[in-house]
């Protein structure tokens, strides 16, 4: 054998013995790494075939809110306090003159004293003018809140003049203020006229026609 086929095989040598290593190094890792892997996918192969809960998620509405119709404020009127009449004085009536006789003498004839009608009290005329009075309510139900009033937020007092007549109904109900809104004006004067009564005011001891301020509030804020 020369030399030269020699040198070429000890040379070629050392390459294999490095490969052959190099070869059973990546198996073992190769190995190595496939073990440590197993249990990584058996637990995703778990987690798959595991379902995952899900939770339905359900909006609820939040219920409308109801508005209450506001309660109606009434202001209590007092009543007249009744005025002291005087006593009236008895008037004396003065006694006939003396009637004479047949025989010329004169009889005095017994003075009958008579009381006549007391001249400072008079009863008052059917057709008298009302009078200008604070009249108590006999009845005075709250006026309902007109429901586009309540809509628009509609607010405020309306004055009353209200003419009583002698069984206290009311007979006519002028508004002396506004409320500020056509529509509750009407409303508290409707029905004032219509369903109110008061005390009747008195002169004299007798009923008679009296006109009244009443006044008739609309709040929203005493709901």
């Amino acid at each position: 054998m020369s030399s030269a086929s020699l040198s070429l095989r000890q040379g070629v040598h050392p390459d294999a013995v490095r490969i052959v290593a190099y070869a059973a190094a990546i198996a073992v890792n190769l190995t190595m790494l496939i073990a440590a892997l197993r249990p990584l996918a058996a637990d995703f192969e778990a987690s798959r075939a595991t379902p995952v809960a899900t939770t339905d998620v359900v909006f609820h509405q939040p219920p409308k809110e109801v508005v209450p119709p506001p309660s109606i404020v009434l202001h209590a009127l007092v009543a007249p306090t009744p005025v002291a009449r005087p006593t009236p004085v008895p008037k004396m009536v003065s006694p006939p003159a003396a009637v004479p006789t047949e025989e010329g003498n004169q009889m005095a004839v017994p003075a009958t004293p008579t009381i006549a009608p007391p001249s400072n009290v008079t009863a008052p005329a059917a057709d008298a003018a009302p009078v200008e009075a604070t009249l108590a309510y006999a009845s005075a139900p709250a006026p309902a809140y007109p429901r586009i009033a309540i809509a628009r937020h509609m607010e405020g007092t309306v004055m009353l003049r209200v003419l009583v007549d002698e069984t206290g109904k009311p007979v006519d109900v002028v508004i002396e203020s506004s409320s500020g809104h056509d529509l509750l004006d009407r409303a508290a004067r409707e029905q004032v006229l219509s369903k109110w009564r008061f005390q009747p005011a008195q002169v004299n001891g007798q009923h008679v026609r009296a006109w009244a301020r009443v006044p008739v509030s609309f709040d929203l804020r005493q709901s």
